[in-house]
């Protein structure tokens, strides 16, 4: 993924520089009480935190979020994702943010 990046952004873009300079932002730990024990397997919250930062500051709708985590290089950069990562529905960003604010856990971003 790395040299992929590499190619075809040879310069970087933010997304890039936030990962080469900061590693990995946030932790599971940190949103682990965000999720239940039991259930369906949850997309990594700390991606999710994370794609919730470049969605605001692209000013993208949930929809849009998804679909960049799906089709952009740049972004499964970031997120440490595979180059074939299917990602996820948009839904789950509005779940993760409503989550968030039911335990008061926005102030963790």
């Amino acid at each position: 993924m790395v040299r992929v990046v590499r190619a075809v952004l040879p310069k970087g873009n933010s997304s890039v520089h936030l990962r080469d300079t900061l590693g990995a932002i946030y932790q599971d730990e940190l949103f682990a009480d965000v999720y239940p024990d039991r259930g369906q397997p949850a997309y990594s919250p700390w991606r999710l935190a994370l794609v919730t930062i470049f969605q605001c500051m692209k000013h993208l709708t949930d929809r849009q979020a998804a679909d960049a985590v799906r089709s952009r290089l740049d972004w499964n950069y970031a997120l440490s994702l595979e180059l074939l990562d299917p990602g996820f529905d948009h839904t789950v960003l509005s779940e993760f943010r409503t989550r968030l604010v039911a335990l008061t856990a926005e102030e963790r971003f």
